[in-house]
Formats: structure tokens, C-alpha cells, sequence
């Protein structure tokens, strides 16, 4: 699941839009769907959350890092149920495409955002209608999956912008142990402190805090091991749902190794 990245826009949301799932329905379907991601989690993994007292209990942005699509059914089981728990994206054409987007778009606990569609003001009205109604919503920063548990690449400044427009805190959340998903291995949720959203949704205000919430997450997963690569049934699963915009897994480790040592060569030129 990828998070957003959209640009700031100067005029606030006029109302929510219409909900196209009755509350009621709405309601049933998500905590179903986190129960049962409850339940599948621990029957595959021993999944552990680190810093729950750090959660604000109010309503909050939530900004974490993306190693698999199993990311988003890892924090459905370990966060606590309430506040009611929303995420934003993923990015697609068609979220009726895919089983794991069918899936999301079931749970109503979706936020979707389409750049094809230019729906950016629709889903800021959505965001808006979800942190008015007590939610907190969650955004994969990266915008995509990274192979590496110790990288985080640059992150989108979606996360910031919305903390910002709504005057909730920007809460980092480390995930470690999923980017290669093995029977009964350790898949832990770490909790950073909240990051209070002090200025204005602008430029200045977005980049500023998107390079707070950057090195705070940074440094959460900045020691992270590599996990290993698991048995045949552990690969597929961990690979059976991955996009990689690279094309595999061996591309998309290739270019981020090129991007981590660009980095480093500029600092040092620098």
C-alpha cells in the first residue's frame, strides 16, 4: 500500500463527502477486518508493539515506513482498536483491480487516493471527515515498499501537509521483520514520539516538519538487521502481493543501494 504525496492546497474542504458504505456496514466491516487481521498475524508471526504509550488517543497522523503489503495488516493488529484506525492510499487507477486492493476497499478502511483521477480535494476531504469523526489516519511516508529494514528513502510530504491542515500531532511508526515474511519470525511495531503539527499547512511549514518526521523515523529504523530470507513458503508469501516499481525485488535492491551510495558520495563531495 503506498501512501500520498500531494501537493499543499490553499482552500479548506466545504464538508465531507457523501459515505458511500452505511455507517453501520462501515462499522461491522472493520472490526471484522481487525480481527481477523488480528488473528492471521499471530498465527503467522509473533508480532509485538514497542511504545504504545506514546499514542496520542487522539486523533493523529500516522507516518510509517513500508518493507511489504502485509505493513497495513501488521498495524490493524497490533494498534489499539480505538481510535478507529484509517489509511491513506493506496495510489490506484482502479481499486477494484487486485485482490489486496479488493480487500482494503472492503474494509472501508481506505482512504484512496487516484492522481489519475485528479481526486486530491475529495481525498483531503475525506481525511478531514475521518480526523472530524475521532480516526487517526495512517500513510505508508515513503510512498512505496524499500527492500531494506535499515533504509528509509525520502518521504513524501502527504503526511506532514494533512497533520498540519488538521492540527494533529505526526506520530512515526517504525516496522521491522516484514520485508521477508517467515512462519513464526518476529514482526515488531515501534511507536516514536508524536511530532506536534506547530505552523502552517505551506511550503516552509510541510517541508519543515516532513525533515522532522524524516529523521525521527530515520533514526528508528537506522539499526534494524537485515531479515533473512526465508524457506519457499515464506518467499512467495512475502513476495505473492509486492509491487516493485522496478520491476523485482533484485531491481529494486540494486537501486537502492545506488541511492544510498549517491547520497553518501554527495555528503562527502559536500
Amino acid at each position: 500500500m503506498a501512501g500520498g504525496h500531494p501537493e499543499p492546497v490553499p482552500s479548506a474542504p466545504s464538508g465531507p463527502p457523501p459515505d458511500t458504505i452505511h455507517p453501520v456496514r462501515r462499522w461491522l466491516r472493520t472490526t471484522l477486518s481487525r480481527i481477523v487481521a488480528w488473528v492471521f498475524c499471530r498465527a503467522l508471526f509473533r508480532p509485538r508493539l514497542v511504545g504504545r504509550e506514546r499514542l496520542p488517543g487522539t486523533p493523529a497522523i500516522y507516518c510509517f515506513n513500508h518493507l511489504s503489503w502485509i505493513d497495513p495488516f501488521v498495524i490493524m493488529a497490533t494498534i489499539p482498536f480505538r481510535p478507529r484506525l484509517m489509511f491513506f492510499g493506496p495510489k490506484e487507477e482502479d481499486m477494484n483491480a487486485g485482490g489486496r486492493n479488493r480487500v482494503m476497499t472492503w474494509t472501508g478502511a481506505t482512504i484512496a487516493y487516484r492522481p489519475g483521477k485528479n481526486n486530491l480535494l475529495e481525498a483531503t476531504r475525506r481525511v478531514h471527515a475521518a480526523i472530524a469523526a475521532g480516526s487517526v489516519v495512517a500513510i505508508a511516508g515513503e510512498g512505496r515498499i524499500q527492500p531494506f529494514e535499515s533504509h528509509l528513502r525520502p518521504l513524501n510530504e502527504g503526511a506532514a501537509y494533512f497533520a498540519l491542515r488538521e492540527g494533529v500531532p505526526l506520530v512515526p511508526i517504525a516496522i521491522a521483520g516484514t520485508s521477508w515474511l517467515g512462519f513464526g519470525r518476529r514482526v515488531t511495531v515501534r511507536i516514536g514520539d508524536p511530532i506536534p503539527a506547530d505552523g502552517r499547512p505551506n511550503r516552509d511549514g510541510v517541508d519543515a516538519l516532513t525533515a522532522r518526521c524524516q529523521a525521527a523515523l530515520g533514526a528508528m529504523v537506522a539499526s534494524q538487521p537485515e531479515t533473512t530470507r526465508p524457506g519457499p513458503f515464506g518467499r512467495w508469501l512475502t513476495e505473492r502481493f509486492n509491487e516493485w516499481p522496478e520491476g523485482s525485488r533484485a531491481d529494486a535492491e540494486a537501486a537502492e543501494r545506488s541511492r544510498v551510495a549517491g547520497g553518501s558520495a554527495g555528503i562527502a563531495a559536500g
